[in-house]
Formats: C-alpha cells, structure tokens, sequence
C-alpha cells in the first residue's frame, strides 16, 4: 500500500501522534515534522532522491529543507479552504522514514520547531493588509487572521484581534511550536537563562514567557499530551 491509499480524513495532531510508526514526527504548529541527521551533504541529497521516489509523492509534495549535515521534512495539506494534516500523511511519514532507516539515517525528534510571529491587532483587516503587502505573504487558506509565506520559507503571521488595548504589554511576540515531549526543557532552559514565567494558565500545550526586559513569547505544543490553544 502507498501512502496514497490513506484516508484524506482531516485529522487532528492527537490523531497522527497516536499512530503507530510516526516516532520520528512532531506536530508543532505548521504541519507533522521529522529531521533526519544524515551527517554530509551527500548524504542528504541522498535522502532527499529516496524520498523524491516514493509513490505518489510528488501529488503532495512535502516541504523538504535540506542543509549539510541534516535535512527537515514538513508534511502538510494546502488549499483553498484548509491547511493541516489528512490521513494520508501519517502513511507518508512511515515510508520517508522507512526510507532514512535504509539509509542509516536518524532521526532527531528534538531539532524540530516552528516559530511565529504574533501581532495584536485593534483593527485586525487594516493590520494584516499592511503585512500582507509589505511581506508578500498571503492568507492561509479561508483564515482572515493568519498570513504565510507563498514559498513557505520565511516564519507564518498571527494577527491576534484586541477588544481594546493592552497597555504596557507588548504587542508583538513570538510563538515558538515545540515537540510535545520538548516544551519542560525548552521552558525549562528559558527560566534559567534569565526569563520568567508569565502565564501558565493552558498549560500544558501553551506557556506565555517573557525575557529579563518584559518581551513576551508563548511555547505551544500540538498534539500530547493536550491540544495547543492561542496564547493569552
């Protein structure tokens, strides 16, 4: 079977991570992520050419970044109307890794993140149009809140809508999505560098951190061991 006999169910990250054989993936945020340590650039253009030869990939062209010593494989559906996992990336995700165990390729759960940029916004549609046009960035599919990169390269927009303004808090702050099995030691790392915890009223799938100077950001996680929600 190929992954493209799957389901094209739209599926939650609870779904995908209790799947069996996706304990190389990550839902953080933008899609179902895995990171394959190849060690050589070879090596990673090896990988990439095995994926590429995967039945039916090229229908759902994954987002592939491939870099000296690794490469980072996000698996998500794009359209009109949603942007998210279907049933058919959890048998995509078993066969790219299939592929990097034939290879002698690890996986590394750990290097995966997804960082966004969060703005609150007064007059939201004014806002984000200013974004838009100065980013060249477009609506994430029917969302009239979220802004991405065509290419999907540069880090996604959140437009946050305020009832009234929020003084003395900042109005921009950044998301970081995080495995699931991650975010203690990530938070845990940031609070002794200097930060403080802010806010933990979600958790645990968000915390709201601010560096030693107030600037805020959130740490979400997606999928276990709870459903990630906006940041406060």
């Amino acid at each position: 079977m190929t992954y493209a006999d799957s389901t094209t169910e739209r599926i939650r990250p609870q779904r995908f991570h209790e799947s069996a054989g996706v304990e190389d993936w990550r839902v953080v945020g933008e899609g179902a992520c895995a990171y394959f340590h190849t060690g050589s650039f070879a090596v990673s253009a090896r990988f990439v050419q095995a994926v590429s030869e995967i039945p039916g990939v090229g229908d759902e062209h994954p987002d592939v970044d491939m870099r000296q010593k690794g490469v980072l494989v996000r698996l998500i559906t794009v359209t009109d109307d949603y942007y998210g996992l279907t049933g058919q990336h959890i048998e995509l995700a078993r066969q790219i890794s299939a592929v990097a165990r034939a290879l002698g390729v690890p996986a590394d759960p750990s290097a995966v993140q997804t960082v966004q940029v969060t703005i609150d916004a007064l007059a939201g549609p004014a806002v984000v149009a200013f974004w838009r046009a100065l980013l060249g960035y477009q609506d994430r599919a029917n969302s009239a809140e979220d802004l991405i990169d065509p290419q999907r390269r540069g880090a996604p927009f959140y437009f946050q809508q305020m009832d009234a303004p929020r003084p003395q808090r900042n109005r921009v702050h950044i998301d970081v999505w995080v495995p699931y099995d991650r975010a203690e030691a990530r938070i845990a790392a940031a609070l002794a560098a200097g930060g403080r915890l802010v806010n933990d009223t979600d958790a645990p799938s968000n915390w709201v951190l601010a560096d030693p100077e107030g600037n805020e950001a959130c740490v979400g996680v997606a999928g276990p061991p709870a459903q990630a929600t906006d940041c406060p």
